[in-house]
């Protein structure tokens, strides 16, 4: 016990003491801790993400509202397969899976 006492006042000072709970204090105990800035960075790339996959769906019905505007056999196309639609002397058969 009188080593470990001995190894204490050798090595252990106010100054680092009050260093390390200062220290900890900024990294744990803020507003702008290790652990929140880590949680932050985790949404930000959810987000961002997010961002993306909502930027490719716009993408793909601008393109398809383009396409639709210029191209006659994909507006046919479109209103044959969502829509059911026919022309008057047509047989359409829908099969579902």
């Amino acid at each position: 016990m009188n080593k470990f006492f001995a190894w204490c006042k050798r090595y252990l000072s106010l100054t680092l003491l009050a260093t390390l709970v200062v220290g900890a204090a900024v990294l744990f105990f803020n507003d702008n801790s290790l652990l929140r800035t880590v949680e932050q960075e985790r949404r930000i790339d959810e987000l961002q993400a997010s961002i993306k996959d909502a930027t490719d769906t716009l993408e793909y019905y601008q393109n398809l509202n383009r396409s639709l505007d210029t191209d006659k056999e994909t507006m046919e196309r479109i209103v044959r397969e969502q829509y059911h639609m026919q022309h008057p002397d047509e047989d359409v058969y829908v099969f579902e899976q």
